[in-house]
């Protein structure tokens, strides 16, 4: 839907003042892409040719892409971590950016272990809320009404720390709540949270979970729309919510905070909300609540409820119909693409089913370029944003202005179409991730090494890990890790014991990266990572399988992670043991290993 067809909105929705100038400013965007890439290219080049990293390449002054890509190489992180890691240290001189660097993002993808560190500077918050801006005025042209509410979005910070230099080191999001835009945003009748800021910006994520509920449920007939950024964050509000119904019921009914909330901030800013006890609110809770049976539930709590605002792309798709029982089959919203990296891009069909969900990439956030992902190799010709081809595959590599040239996010784009002139991409997969619950990413030689690590606990009992395979449970909230394992044992008398196993468990758990650490410790929204022992020739019949349904036993390897309904039923059924880490593994905000 473009501006002149706004009037034609199937909402009947006639745009006006604020929404009117952003719709124009997409048709620019979209319909010069070329134009303004090459004009963010140029101005990259420009502010940044005396920074250290771009000298180096000899570029001589020249602001063309053609220069630029015969000179410049495509990096990964691993390229750029002795350049980022002399700033994290305190060096202040044009090594990326000829602008201050004032924080690193953590990216949720890792480097041996280590979160990734992505330069930020001052302005880069403005392009974010640009990309914020224009979100709202697409989904009117949808869905009416979304003035005369509030949005219950569960929303929190996490945990950060400094580098050695002093830089904040933080999330994308924990920066961008904690910004002076954010926090001292003006008012705006279609982005009313019925949270207050307090509760969003408190770092105990189960007051501040409770806090954001207990308002959800105080407002339940203002909210129109709920979310959080990931499904799986809003499958753990819900989950939270089965929990903990009868305390805030409770709350609700004598009009007093539950003494579990000792925020400072948090109890100052709920005296405003709940001034009151609300019996039959209260009640109302109790009454829905104490059912078995919770389909449905958000449209019960929340009926003017209009759509579910929140990721089911990528990794996110596996939480679809979990989201769609508690829901009652409620539209679900992808509204964005963005990453610690840069802003993306945004969704121009946003009330769309998951499977359609594609991305218009807005050519004023970055310089784009996209690898052919198929044919991929050192010499592969990089595709310029006008001119990739529907239905192709492509590497994302990105230039920004806080100083990624070149640079692989990593993220694996089909291009489904075109609005106006700017391709649209269906977002495939993270390139290499195995394993993913939320944010974090584990890829196959993780997982090797923390298998490895963990078998030798059982080397010690005279047993060994014979083979092994894996999948991401999410049935269960929060989701968590299942490892199957065939084991030898040495001695048929003598298996290991449930604790030695349960330690191995734990083992693996320390093994994997501080993203799935943090996951696990303070976010709380990964569960205890579970082993499941097979029986002796489990893996043989899962060959077997394989071959029947084609594969050639020349070329067959045992795939490290299913997700494949029969290959899953297959493993479960041949279980002789489960053991689940018994203790949380170590991580502190200050280490990122």
């Amino acid at each position: 839907m473009t501006v002149d067809s706004a009037l034609r909105s199937p909402v009947n929705y006639s745009p006006a003042g604020k929404d009117v100038k952003a719709l124009r400013f997409i048709e620019e965007m979209t319909r010069n892409v070329d134009f303004v890439q090459k004009k963010v290219i140029r101005e990259i080049l420009s502010r940044n040719s005396e920074t250290e990293y771009l000298k180096r390449f000899g570029l001589k002054g020249f602001t063309d892409r053609k220069t630029f890509k015969s000179k410049v190489p495509v990096v990964t992180y691993d390229d750029l971590k002795p350049e980022i890691q002399r700033i994290a240290n305190g060096d202040r001189s044009m090594i990326l950016s000829s602008h201050p660097i004032t924080e690193f993002l953590t990216s949720s993808g890792t480097s041996a272990g280590e979160r990734k560190l992505m330069p930020t500077i001052d302005e880069d918050m403005d392009r974010r809320q640009l990309l914020y801006s224009l979100l709202m005025p697409v989904m009117n042209l949808y869905v009416p009404g979304l003035d005369k509410g509030k949005a219950l979005y569960f929303l929190f910070v996490k945990a950060e720390s400094k580098t050695p230099g002093g830089l904040p080191a933080r999330p994308v999001l924990t920066s961008y709540y904690k910004s002076e835009q954010f926090k001292r945003r003006p008012y705006d009748p279609y982005n009313v949270y019925t949270s207050p800021n307090e509760a969003i910006l408190c770092p105990d994520s189960s007051q501040s979970m409770y806090s954001q509920m207990l308002c959800g449920l105080l407002m339940r007939h203002e909210v129109l729309r709920l979310g959080a950024v990931f499904a799986s964050g809003l499958l753990r509000a819900i989950g939270f919510l089965q929990t903990n119904w009868k305390e805030l019921a409770d709350d609700i009914s004598t009009g007093t905070l539950s003494s579990r909330i000792s925020d400072p901030a948090i109890k100052e800013s709920m005296s405003k909300i709940l001034t009151k006890p609300d019996q039959e609110l209260a009640d109302f809770i109790t009454s829905v609540c104490c059912q078995d049976n919770w389909e449905g539930i958000i449209t019960k709590i929340w009926p003017n409820t209009k759509y579910l605002d929140v990721i089911v792309t990528g990794a996110m798709a596996q939480y679809i119909p979990m989201l769609e029982y508690y829901s009652g089959g409620l539209p679900m919203a992808c509204t964005m693409y963005a990453s610690s990296e840069s802003y993306f891009g945004i969704n121009m069909k946003p009330i769309c089913k998951p499977s359609e969900v594609s991305y218009t990439i807005m050519p004023n956030m970055a310089y784009f370029e996209f690898l052919p992902h198929e044919v991929a190799t050192e010499q592969s010709e990089l595709v310029e944003l006008a001119d990739v081809e529907v239905g192709k595959e492509y590497e994302l590599v990105i230039t920004t202005y806080a100083g990624l040239n070149r640079y692989r996010v990593g993220d694996i784009l089909q291009v489904t179409g075109f609005y106006n002139y700017a391709p649209q991409f269906k977002f495939v997969r993270r390139k290499n991730v195995l394993l993913s619950i939320e944010s974090d990413k584990t890829d196959e030689a993780e997982l090797q090494r923390a298998v490895e690590n963990a078998s030798v606990l059982l080397g010690e009992k005279g047993t060994r890990v014979i083979e092994y395979t894996s999948y991401a449970e999410t049935k269960t909230i929060p989701g968590h890790y299942v490892i199957y394992w065939e084991l030898l044992v040495k001695d048929q008398t003598k298996p290991p014991s449930d604790e030695v196993m349960a330690q191995c468990c734990l083992e693996m758990e320390e093994s994997l990266n501080s993203v799935y650490r943090q996951s696990r410790v303070a976010d709380k929204s990964i569960g205890p990572l579970e082993i499941r022992v097979v029986k002796n020739g489990t893996f043989e019949e899962l060959m077997d399988y394989a071959i029947s349904r084609g594969a050639s036993i020349n070329q067959y390897k045992v795939p490290r992670c299913v997700s494949f309904t029969p290959i899953t039923e297959l493993l479960d059924s041949r279980v002789v043991s489960t053991h689940f880490s018994p203790a949380l593994p170590h991580w502190s905000p200050e280490r990122r290993r």
